[in-house]
């Protein structure tokens, strides 16, 4: 492949601007040794906001995250929050402990001080979802999470909140993008230092005091009793966590909290396990030997920018002695929980289209209204707040099946931390009626149907993989099925053209006979094809749960398979 001379001219500008040395000396020798494929794999494009704001691996160029594209993102959230009329309220910028995010969190304080805006900034690394409370809390116009939440240490990412605490939808996320887009050379932005605009009063440090009301509101959630003898096994995964999560569980008087020493301190390395998600496979390895040796009631794992929860639970007929829960299962818990303790009043509860069907049953079945919504969270908090809004009714929780829950309007985007108090009250209030987890799991499928659910993704690196994904998603929605496995399709939504009565986005649904379904789509910050299974059977009289799972998993493993060789 050839160099285009506008590629060139593109890739030596951003070396005159670029400030950090590192990035600097990647893009420059890329330049002298002529690799031009590389070169405009970083060039031809630019990191888009996608279901989380803005994610990428570290590197030079509009196409990878670094210093040059996180001052300029930050110099057209400045524009556009004066175009609104917003930016005397300020924005909040926190961070979490990834490579350059303290660096990246400074920079975007820099560049709105230089454009006259007040910047609220984080004192020390902290949670994803005490940035999305602190937003509200400060009133402020707008925020900004430096983050890649769970992904490879090799990502970083940068997540716009907008004043009202949710992530940005439209029209805030196009118009910032268009704003970004008139953003001429980064090193010619007024850029004061970190002192001269707390001198100005431009520049404000959060401290400890705002973290402690973020940790006295989750405690404010809580709807049942403390057991004071629960035995908790918890890691952070080399993440934030463990400095909100510990002192919320404390306070809330679960007093036998054991946290995974090896992986309880921030490292964004994370060195324990080859992939900081605990969804993934090894993830949870070590807490899991942790709570067999505390012979722990509970096992808890943040991701590390704690806004996700993964849930064990005791399992004997488990080979490590515990059973993780799937995040459909703790948001049906969840939800039938506090359901059953919140007060019988005007209520709701959502999820993702992704996720599984089960909780329209649980809400139908408690009287109380159901929200369906696109993937991510940003569209679960507007749904939230239109609900409170249009219909003065009480959100009692969200959840999506990527391991992201929210509790009541405390926060409105998922948070990890609130999410474990509440799990451990659930455990607690189980225990108090004679009951477990699991037991409270298969109350759940003896009164709904039993759900059984997967997920399979496939990656497609670089830019070519996005384009082979597009392809895909295009031949689907030229041929789609009209069969698969051998249950006929008998609903089929493409929701680029807005139907199932959600935005345009770029997800196709089928739903088949019997209660199954499949639906693909690309990722939006990862370049991935997600594909999603669902299977449901009710559990027969004198047959036992376990029987039930048996065949629900044998349909979902039928339904999976077919699918993906239709791939």
């Amino acid at each position: 492949m050839s160099l285009h001379p506008p590629d060139l001219e593109a890739a030596e500008q951003w070396l005159a601007e670029d400030p950090d040395p590192k990035t600097r000396a990647e893009l420059k020798a890329l330049i002298d040794h002529h690799d031009y494929a590389q070169l405009h794999e970083l060039f031809h494009g630019q990191l888009e906001f996608g279901t989380a704001g803005l994610r990428g691996v570290f590197g030079p160029g509009p196409q990878r995250m670094n210093r040059v594209l996180v001052r300029k993102v930050s110099a057209g959230l400045a524009a556009y929050l004066k175009a609104q009329g917003v930016a005397d309220r300020g924005v909040v910028i926190g961070h979490d402990a990834r490579h350059l995010s303290r660096e990246f969190a400074e920079d975007t304080a820099r560049v709105l001080a230089g454009a006259g805006i007040r910047a609220y900034l984080a004192h020390r690394p902290w949670p994803t979802p005490t940035t999305a409370w602190a937003v509200v809390d400060r009133k402020a116009a707008a925020g900004v999470m430096v983050t890649a939440s769970h992904n490879p240490p090799q990502y970083n990412g940068y997540k716009v909140y907008w004043g009202n605490g949710a992530q940005i939808i439209p029209p805030h996320d196009t118009g910032i993008a268009a704003a970004i887009a008139k953003i001429g050379r980064s090193d010619q932005l007024p850029m004061p230092s970190l002192a001269d605009a707390r001198g100005k009063g431009l520049l404000v440090d959060l401290d400890e005091a705002l973290h402690d009301r973020y940790i006295a509101a989750v405690l404010e959630l809580r709807r049942t009793p403390t057991d004071p003898k629960l035995v908790i096994a918890y890691t952070p995964l080399h993440g934030v966590g463990a400095a909100s999560t510990e002192p919320a569980l404390a306070r809330a008087g679960y007093a036998h909290v054991h946290t995974e020493p090896s992986q309880r301190e921030p490292d964004p390395d994370f060195p324990t396990v080859a992939f900081p998600n605990p969804e993934e496979k090894g993830a949870m390895d070590r807490v899991l030997a942790l709570a067999a040796k505390v012979k722990a009631d509970l096992v808890l794992a943040n991701d590390p920018d704690a806004d996700r929860l993964c849930v064990a639970v005791p399992d004997p007929n488990s080979s490590v002695g515990y059973r993780a829960l799937t995040g459909d299962q703790v948001g049906a818990l969840l939800a039938d929980y506090l359901l059953e303790v919140s007060p019988k009043d005007k209520r709701m509860v959502a999820t993702t289209v992704v996720s599984s069907q089960l909780l329209s049953y649980l809400a139908k079945a408690a009287g109380a209204d159901y929200r369906e919504t696109l993937t991510g969270f940003k569209w679960i908090g507007n749904a939230a707040m239109d609900y409170e809004r249009d219909h003065h009714g009480r959100f009692v929780m969200g959840y999506e099946e990527a391991l992201g829950y929210s509790v009541g309007p405390l926060v409105r985007d998922k948070d990890g931390v609130s999410a474990c108090v509440i799990f451990a009250d659930l455990l607690a209030w189980n225990r108090a009626r004679g009951r477990t987890v699991l037991a409270h799991l298969d109350d759940i499928y003896r009164r709904v149907g039993l759900f059984a659910t997967e997920q399979v993704s496939i990656t497609k690196p670089g830019t070519e993989g996005i384009a082979e994904i597009k392809r895909v998603m295009t031949r689907f929605r030229a041929e789609p099925p009209k069969a698969i496995a051998g249950h006929a399709v008998e609903q089929a939504l493409d929701l680029a053209k807005g139907e199932g009565g959600l935005p345009p986005s770029d997800v196709l649904v089928w739903r088949l006979a019997g209660g199954r379904r499949v639906i693909m789509r690309p990722s939006g910050t990862e370049p991935k094809l997600k594909s999603y299974y669902e299977a449901r059977v009710a559990i027969g009289d004198g047959e036992t749960s376990a029987a039930a799972r048996a065949r629900a998993t044998a349909e979902l493993a039928e339904l999976r398979d077919a699918h993906q060789r239709l791939i």
